[in-house]
């Protein structure tokens, strides 16, 4: 039977990344990006997105797709990962799709459809109305990681603390002169607050406070997303790669 393509999800913050790597170095596996910020070229310190010491020479796909401003839809980013995933199983790679988009998740393990045209161009496709998520369809393992609110509050508090430098800030500066604030991808990340702080608008505490802000709030809408599968395994961030490792050696066992 075919190995499965694993899905590891959850809230931001929640350590996705440095355990999907983890697993991938073990089992051979290759990562697809379910986060529908990384997407965007130029935005890496305040999307959170692996460095390339992180990703450890485990290939990354699904990152720096499109420039801010650019339309780059769910059922593209539905095409672009079937894609990869036959490319990568037919390479006798296991497929690892790792993130916080649940409307991407759920397209693709749902198998969700799109009216519109099929072409290449991005864009093509008009997003329908999708509530069906009662059946995955394919071989998924689906592996969802759970924090209490307060110990998940205190890992963004750390994270957000982390990105505030001197790196953020000249990638925020470069941002804002190449593209301005006219895109939703620029206002819906940690720039706005950073540029605030930068031209003396908030201080230091308060630009941290409202990513915080922003950041909870995402994550509470995230899970409030996932709960609705019944489909996804919840486990802490300790019995990830653990629980992983073993139902894939078991899967090839039998």
């Amino acid at each position: 039977m075919e190995e499965p393509t694993i899905v590891i999800l959850g809230p931001t913050g929640s350590g996705k990344t440095s355990v999907s790597i983890k697993i991938a170095k073990t089992i051979g596996g290759e990562i697809i990006s379910a986060d529908s910020r990384a997407i965007y070229k130029g935005m890496d310190i305040g999307t959170a997105k692996p460095t390339n010491q992180e990703m450890e020479f485990i290939p990354h796909y699904g990152l720096d797709l499109v420039y801010p401003g650019e339309r780059f839809t769910v059922a593209d980013w539905k095409t672009y990962t079937e894609d990869k995933i036959k490319d990568i199983k037919a390479r006798g790679k296991v497929p690892i799709i790792v993130g916080g988009t649940g409307l991407y998740i759920d397209a693709l393990i749902f198998d969700y459809h799109f009216k519109g045209p099929t072409g290449t161009k991005i864009g093509d496709f008009e997003q329908k109305s999708c509530s069906d998520r009662t059946e995955v369809k394919g071989n998924y393992l689906i592996i969802g990681i759970k924090w209490p609110n307060d110990v998940l509050r205190e890992r963004l508090k750390q994270r957000i603390d982390a990105m505030f430098s001197p790196e953020l800030y000249e990638e925020t500066k470069r941002l804002v002169h190449k593209y301005g604030w006219g895109s939703s991808a620029m206002k819906s990340n940690i720039y706005e607050y950073v540029w605030k702080y930068l031209n003396h608008e908030l201080t230091l505490t308060q630009a941290k406070e409202q990513c915080f802000f922003e950041d909870w709030h995402l994550a509470k809408r995230q899970n409030t997303w996932f709960k609705r599968n019944n489909q996804i395994i919840w486990l802490s961030l300790e019995e990830v790669y653990p629980y992983v490792i073993k139902y894939i050696y078991n899967e090839q066992r039998n």
